[in-house]
Order: structure tokens, then C-alpha cells, then sequence
């Protein structure tokens, strides 16, 4: 390989070599030629004889070739000391330049610009590279490269060959012998070469850690933009005085303004409070920050985001001093939806420990073999408080035969087979339980939730149950009886009553046509006429007390201020009506069972209430149509009330997907809530 050369010598050192040399050879010349045309002439005219001028002729030659090479001596002299000494320099540079190529601990090889082949290494490079030197001799330079990068590495090729007396740098990835990569700045310049081919030297720095560092930096300074972004946190720098600065883009985001980096912007076109009480609050705080008055500041305020929309930010500032300039930096975080979603949070608490405090079956939250939560009704089943019972290990509440596959199930998590162990009450009484399990966390720390059972309930509600199906075909008959009674009480009033009206404008009709007497057929076409009249009336009321005609003609507002009226028009009870209009007609089923169940508990009130005043009200509701009906009187105790027709009511509502309500107490009176939908719905 040939070593990097020495650096040429000066211009002028080599145009003053050349010069010296012509002007030795024109010396020569000149003095040649005057020695031969006048030293013949001097010997001439100083001798006569012959052989004194031969013998002086051949000392004059010898005089002259040691007088010209005693001068060539003297002129060349000093010319060769300075080649040699040149040479000697270049030597020693070149020693110098191999020693510094062999012992640079920087990676360096050279290369042939032609062929892109590595023509000699040093140490350093062979034992960064991983190959020995005799393989990277000869090796083409691209099996450095990845193969990914072979266009890279084309392009830079390319480039050098476009300008090779141009030094050339940029970072690279070289594949090391072992595979991996490495990240370089390499450095390539050209070196001096006396007409052979085109050498170039590389210096090679490893930017590994550097690059690594680097993109690790750029990697967390992204992950913390995106946290600052998925925190919905934004921040800011502004001088106290002018109240003027820069304000990051997720805060501008936030804020619902158009991102402006490259200028500075006042705080108050930014940070718009929702209202002047929050802006005048904001605004003596950071007067006190720009004062000295406070260091920190920590709020939640209201903010006016994009759209005027309101946004809930938590606004940290604190006043730093640089130089002479005081500035308030700080960061703002969108906490609209935590604080909505803390109060949701909260809200389900509230609801999960109302829905475990209103809960009939018994719950409790195991540690280990003690209990650290239990509801009312697991304190009620127990006949304890619920804060009695926190701590209470279950040897205290289970049976000591049951104790131990009692836990045997809790260690499975509630798989195997249900242990239905028997319980141990306050007073000491035992009850058998059905226990389901699950594995829960609690407190921070891992749980088994039981939900349990007393199995005795459900006997005394099947001994009940026994008894209301009882019950209900008792009043099933009284419903039989009771319609065959009013179909017989329709029948009686139409033959007794309408029959016996239609027999007389009988009668009077053909008394009417016997009768010659026009006074006295006048008068019985009157008697006919008064009789249909009374016989149409009945009819009506009848027809009436079937079905109202008003709630097929007009409604069922108007019917139940129709029916209303007409019941306790001649009672002292006071009548308060509230009936709205409703957004829509219900359906024909869904009428029919409102009035009903209206006209029943409105006739309850005149019959058994003995009430002063009654109200009505008619309105919808989130889940279809209300009606709420309330009385002063003297009230029951539902679970003696026995008439048919609470029952009745309370079947009217569920054949068309309702709910009744009673609520009644002896001495307070009676209130009835129903809920209907507008569409008939199956019964539940």
C-alpha cells in the first residue's frame, strides 16, 4: 500500500531549482565559448614556438576542466545539499504520516476512487470493523454499507466522483463483521499521488452513543409531547411586565386558537377566563407573581376554549428571576373531563353503595378469614351492626363443622360445589345459607365478595307464595261473581227499567192512533215523546258507565275531567284537577286501563275514604304517561286491604305493561301512582 505522501514542496523552491539548473548550463556554454575564441588568441600572441604552444594548449585544457569543475562543484553543491535534505524531509514525513496512520486511534483506511476498493487499513479500523487487515485489503467498500442503505451509499459515491479534490463528510451506518451497525461521521478527503491512481484517506468517528443518546433524547421529547397531549397539558412563558410571550401549540390546542410559534403573544388574548369574576381573579394573582408578592400560584379557574366553549383548567405559574427580567412561566391542564368524569366517579360510588345498602340479599367482603365489609342486609340476617361485624373472623359466624369446607370453597374461588354451611345469628340461633363467590379487590388488596342466602326465606316465601295463590283464586271467583252480578244488574235495568219505558210509548203510541181527540192525541204523543226522552237519557248513562263517549270522541283528558266531575260534582269532597295535555294519544288499551283504574280509585275515595279534598293529576313522564291520585281520608294497611278491586287496578296496569303504586297508611290517606306506557306492552 502506498503510505500517505508528504505534502509537495513550495512552488518556489522547485521554480528556483529549475532556474539554477538552466543557469548553470548557460554558464558552462557561455564560458566554453569564450575560453575557446580568446584563450587560442592569447597563447598567440604570448608564444612563437610551436612546442611551447602545444604544451600550453594541453595545460589550458587541463586548466579549464578543473577550473569548470571546480565551478560546476561550487554552483551544484549547494543545489544537491538541498535535494537531499528535501528528500531526507520527505522521508522522515512519510515515517512520520505512516506512524501516525498506524497509531491514530480514529479508524482510517484508504481506497482506490476508481474501483472503490480498500487498499490499507490501520489497527484501529481493523479492530472496529471486527475483519483482520489482511481481509479488508482488497475488500469492495459497499460490504460496509447495510444492504438497505446501498443507494445511500451509490449517491455518495457519486458525489465524490463528481468532485474528487473536495473533501467530502457526512454520518453513515456501517454494518460491523459481526452484523450489527454502527452509527460514523466519516471524513474523506483526497491524497497526493505522482500519477498513479486516485487515492482517497477516510477517518472514521463512532457516533454510536452520541446518535443513541440523541434519539433517545428526541424519542422522550416526543413521548413527552404526547403525554402533555393525551394529558391535555400545555405550557407557557411570558415576561411579568409586558405580559407577552410564547405559548406552546397543544396549549393554543387546548384553548381552540391557532397555533403561533414564530411570534410572541399576549397572555390575555390566550388565557380567557369563562367570566370578569375569574379574569379579575386571574389577573390580582399574577399581578402578585409579577410583583414579588408570590412565587407560585396553583388555581383551577374556567377558561373560554374553541367554539366558547367553557374548559376547566388547572393553571400552575411560577415567577423566575433571569438577569433583570422577571418571567412567569407555567403550565396549563385541560381538567374538564376528569373533574366530570370524578363527579361521574363519584356519583357511581354514591349509587353502588346506595344500591348495597338498599340491597336484599346479604353481602360481604372476606380478608383472609375476617370480614372488612358488610351490608345492612348481611348485618340484618346476622342480627347485628354492620360495624359489629367488621373484623369478626368467620369461626365466629360459621358452625365449627362447616368451618372447614367453608374454606376449602373460598380457596377455590366459589368452583367447586356450594358448602350451604349453617350460620350463627347474634342470639345464637343457626341458620343454613347458600353462598356465591367471587374473587374481588377491596381496600387495595385481593378479596373474596360472598353473596349469601338464608335458605329459610325462601321456605316461608313458598309457605306464602302457597297462600297468595290461595288468595288470588278466592278473589278470581269474587271477580267471576262480582261481573255476573253487574251483568245482572245491566240485565234487571234494561228489562226493568228501559223494557218497562219502551212498553209504555207502546201503549201510548196506540192509544195515540185510537184517540179521535186531537187535544187528548196531543197529549199522548207528548207522554210517548217525554218517555223516549227519559228512556235515551238512561240509555246514555248507561252506555255511559260501559264506556264514556268522550274517550273515543275527545281524549283521555277530557274524559277523566268529564268522568271527575260528574262523579263528585254533588259531594263535599274537594276535587283538584292537573291534567296536561299529553305529546301524544296513547294507545285505545292503554286509555281504557288510565280511566279504569282512575274511576276505580276515585269511587274508592267517595265509598271508603271518607276524605275532605282528592286530587288528580295527568302528565308524562320519562317513560310514558302518570297519573298520580291523592286523598286526605283515613287511609289502610295495604297488607290487610282484601277487596277486589285493588287487585283489578293493579291487573289493568300489567295487562298493558304498567306499574301501580299504593302507598297508604291507617290515619294518613292514600296515594296511587301509575305508570303507563303509550304503546300496550306485554305484561311483565
Amino acid at each position: 500500500m502506498p503510505a500517505p505522501s508528504a505534502s509537495p514542496a513550495p512552488p518556489s523552491v522547485a521554480t528556483r531549482a529549475r532556474g539554477m539548473v538552466w543557469r548553470i548550463a548557460l554558464f558552462y556554454v557561455v564560458l566554453g565559448v569564450c575560453w575557446i575564441l580568446f584563450s587560442d588568441q592569447v597563447i598567440a600572441a604570448l608564444f612563437r614556438d610551436p612546442d611551447a604552444i602545444t604544451r600550453v594548449q594541453s595545460w589550458k585544457g587541463i586548466g579549464y576542466m578543473v577550473g569548470t569543475g571546480a565551478v560546476l562543484y561550487l554552483l551544484l553543491r549547494p543545489l544537491v545539499e538541498r535535494m537531499i535534505d528535501a528528500q531526507q524531509r520527505t522521508v522522515d514525513s512519510e515515517a512520520r504520516y505512516r506512524e501516525m496512520f498506524e497509531a491514530n486511534p480514529s479508524p482510517m483506511w484508504t481506497y482506490d476512487l476508481a474501483t472503490m476498493r480498500i487498499l490499507d487499513c490501520n489497527p484501529a479500523a481493523s479492530a472496529f470493523l471486527g475483519w483482520s487487515r489482511g481481509e479488508l485489503r482488497g475488500m469492495e467498500m459497499h460490504v460496509l454499507w447495510p444492504a438497505e442503505s446501498r443507494e445511500y451509499y451509490d449517491a455518495g459515491v457519486a458525489a465524490i466522483r463528481a468532485a474528487p479534490d473536495q473533501p467530502y463528510a457526512r454520518l453513515e451506518r456501517l454494518r460491523i463483521a459481526d452484523g450489527s451497525h454502527r452509527d460514523v461521521e466519516m471524513r474523506s478527503s483526497e491524497l497526493a499521488s505522482a500519477g498513479g491512481p486516485r487515492t482517497r484517506l477516510i477517518v472514521v468517528s463512532d457516533r454510536t452513543v452520541e446518535l443513541q443518546s440523541q434519539r433517545s433524547r428526541e424519542q422522550a421529547m416526543s413521548r413527552l409531547q404526547e403525554a402533555q397531549r393525551l394529558a391535555r397539558l400545555g405550557s407557557f412563558e411570558v415576561d411579568a411586565r409586558t405580559r407577552r410571550g410564547h405559548f406552546s401549540p397543544i396549549l393554543q390546542h387546548l384553548l381552540g386558537q391557532p397555533p403561533a410559534e414564530d411570534r410572541a403573544r399576549a397572555l390575555h388574548e390566550v388565557l380567557v377566563a369563562a367570566d370578569p369574576v375569574n379574569q379579575a381573579k386571574l389577573d390580582q394573582m399574577l399581578d402578585e407573581l409579577a410583583g414579588g408578592q408570590q412565587r407560585k400560584m396553583d388555581v383551577l379557574l374556567p377558561f373560554l376554549g374553541g367554539g366558547g366553549q367553557e374548559r376547566l383548567l388547572r393553571l400552575r405559574v411560577q415567577s423566575v428571576d433571569e438577569g433583570r427580567q422577571r418571567l412567569l412561566r407555567g403550565t396549563a391542564q385541560d381538567v374538564t373531563e376528569e373533574q366530570q368524569t370524578r363527579r361521574l366517579l363519584g356519583e357511581r360510588e354514591q349509587q353502588f353503595s346506595e344500591l348495597m345498602r338498599i340491597l336484599p340479599d346479604a353481602v360481604m367482603i372476606l380478608s383472609g378469614d375476617h370480614v372488612i365489609y358488610a351490608n345492612p342486609a348481611c348485618a340484618g340476617m346476622f342480627g347485628r351492626q354492620s360495624e359489629r361485624l367488621l373484623g369478626e373472623p368467620l369461626s365466629a359466624l360459621v358452625e365449627d363443622s362447616d368451618l372447614a369446607p367453608l374454606r376449602d370453597y373460598l380457596q377455590g374461588g366459589g368452583q367447586g360445589a356450594d358448602p350451604s354451611p349453617l350460620m350463627r345469628r347474634a342470639d345464637g340461633s343457626m341458620f343454613r345459607v347458600s353462598l356465591s363467590c367471587s374473587n374481588a379487590r377491596y381496600g387495595g388488596q385481593a378479596c373474596k365478595l360472598l353473596v349469601v342466602r338464608d335458605l329459610s326465606e325462601p321456605e316461608r316465601m313458598r309457605y306464602a307464595l302457597a297462600a297468595s295463590n290461595q288468595e288470588l283464586q278466592a278473589m278470581g271467583r269474587q271477580l267471576f261473581t262480582a261481573q255476573e252480578d253487574e251483568r245482572r244488574a245491566i240485565s234487571r235495568e234494561l228489562h226493568d227499567d228501559i223494557g218497562q219505558a219502551i212498553t209504555a210509548m207502546k201503549l201510548s203510541a196506540h192509544a195515540a192512533m185510537g184517540e179521535q181527540d186531537p187535544e187528548r192525541r196531543q197529549e199522548d204523543l207528548q207522554l210517548l215523546a217525554d218517555t223516549a226522552d227519559d228512556t235515551l237519557d238512561k240509555l246514555r248513562n248507561l252506555s255511559t258507565l260501559l264506556r264514556p263517549p268522550q274517550l273515543d270522541a275527545l281524549g283521555l283528558e277530557a274524559a277523566l275531567r268529564w268522568h271527575a266531575g260528574i262523579l263528585l260534582r254533588n259531594s263535599p269532597v274537594l276535587l283538584d284537577l292537573d291534567i296536561r295535555d299529553l305529546p301524544r294519544r296513547p294507545e285505545r288499551e292503554v286509555e281504557q286501563a288510565c280511566f279504569r283504574i282512575a274511576q276505580e280509585a276515585l269511587t274508592n275515595v267517595l265509598r271508603h275514604a271518607r276524605a275532605r279534598a282528592v286530587s288528580l293529576s295527568l302528565a308524562d313522564g320519562e317513560d310514558g304517561l302518570r297519573l298520580r291520585i291523592e286523598d286526605d281520608g283515613r287511609g289502610f294497611e295495604p297488607a290487610d286491604a282484601s277487596g277486589l278491586g285493588l287487585v283489578i287496578m293493579r291487573e289493568r296496569a300489567q295487562s298493558v305493561g304498567g306499574q301501580l303504586r299504593i302507598d297508604a297508611l291507617p290515619g294518613r290517606g292514600t296515594r296511587i301512582h301509575l305508570q303507563l306506557p303509550y304503546s300496550q306492552q306485554p305484561a311483565a
